[in-house]
Formats: C-alpha cells, sequence, structure tokens
C-alpha cells in the first residue's frame, strides 16, 4: 500500500468515525452492533467515484441512475429497527451494495435485488425480513409475499409528499406499514402507487 493509498483510508476512516459520532449517535442510533457494522462498512466504494469525497455527508447521495444513497441516519434507524439475528434470511431491495453490505456485516444471510426487480415480485423468499433502501409509496402483494408468516420488512413510505421510517409484520398472509418517524428518505419510483380511475 503506498502512502498516498494509506492516507486516503485514514481519511475515509475518520470521515466514518466523525458521522457516527456527529448524526447517528446524536440523532438516537447507538445499538453497537448496528454502529459497528457501520464503521466497518466502507460507504464511499457504493457511491459514485465523483461522489466518493461527499460519501458521509448527511444527505442523500445521488447515484447517477434516477436513484440516491439515503442518508446515513436512515440507515442506522432502519437497521435498528430491523434488529437483525444473525444467520436470518434477509432480502435487500437496493440501487447500491451499502445496504446489503451492512446487513451481512450484522451476520444476516442476504439476497439482493434492484428496485425494479423487486417491483416486479422476484423469486426467492420466504425471508424474515425485507430492507428497502429508500421510501416506497405501494407495497407490491409480490414482494410482501416473499416474507415468511411473523416476518418484518422495514422501508421508508411516501404519502402526500412526506417520506417516514415504516415497519411492518406480515401476519394472516398481509403486511401493513406502520409509519414511525419522519425523515428524509429518497424516493423509490418503481414503488408508485398504482394508477386510479376518477370521475
Amino acid at each position: 500500500m503506498t502512502i498516498v493509498q494509506a492516507n486516503v483510508l485514514d481519511q475515509a476512516s475518520t470521515a466514518r468515525r466523525a458521522m457516527i459520532d456527529s448524526q447517528l449517535r446524536v440523532s438516537g442510533v447507538n445499538d453497537p452492533a448496528v454502529l459497528a457494522a457501520i464503521e466497518r462498512v466502507a460507504r464511499e466504494d457504493h457511491v459514485p467515484a465523483a461522489q466518493r469525497d461527499l460519501a458521509y455527508i448527511d444527505r442523500a447521495i445521488p447515484l447517477g441512475d434516477g436513484h440516491a444513497l439515503p442518508a446515513p441516519l436512515f440507515h442506522g434507524l432502519a437497521l435498528t429497527e430491523a434488529r437483525i439475528r444473525p444467520g436470518e434470511p434477509v432480502l435487500v431491495v437496493s440501487a447500491s451494495g451499502y445496504l446489503a453490505a451492512l446487513a451481512t456485516a450484522l451476520g444476516a444471510q442476504v439476497a439482493t435485488a434492484t428496485p425494479a426487480e423487486a417491483a416486479a415480485a422476484p423469486a426467492g423468499g420466504p425471508y424474515a425480513l425485507i430492507l428497502v433502501d429508500g421510501a416506497i409509496e405501494h407495497l407490491p402483494d409480490g414482494l410482501a409475499g416473499l416474507l415468511a408468516e411473523g416476518g418484518r420488512i422495514v422501508t421508508g413510505s411516501v404519502e402526500r409528499g412526506v417520506t417516514r421510517l415504516a415497519v411492518g409484520t406480515r401476519a394472516g398472509g398481509s403486511v401493513a406499514l406502520l409509519p414511525l418517524l419522519e425523515i428524509g428518505i429518497p424516493v423509490l419510483a418503481e414503488f408508485a402507487a398504482p394508477k386510479r380511475w376518477s370521475f
């Protein structure tokens, strides 16, 4: 490793530590396992090269394909709510590999799907947990059906333009999302609510 490479790694590690202390801990993200996973996973490896210097800012980062990597606080809160148990099967719906890497660091057996794949109901499951890396207006039946009975989903939800962290559990064959708190989350266009006719 060259001196330049070592300096870049040191800077990223310092930025990651500052993100944890100044963005996550002060906002109630204090689960030791979640913080350890966030400290181990290099967020800068999951954004476009031109955005690497911005990887640890407290806002979403455009990925260049109509998607964005949510702000670190969303990931910290979502993983805290997810309560991942080592070895459990988890589906991560994301346009980047960052949330999947965090779930893997927490011990999950991770499968991934892009938002387009998930909106079209990918094969697989049942999963104990589905993590959606963005805000959805509509949860397709096909995606909800990939959850095992009693399985959990942690996602962002959007209603009337307001995004919130939301959780749900599959019970009796259906999943209802419960919004928890308002937070800025990039909206996934693939999960827009179906158009309804009105007269």
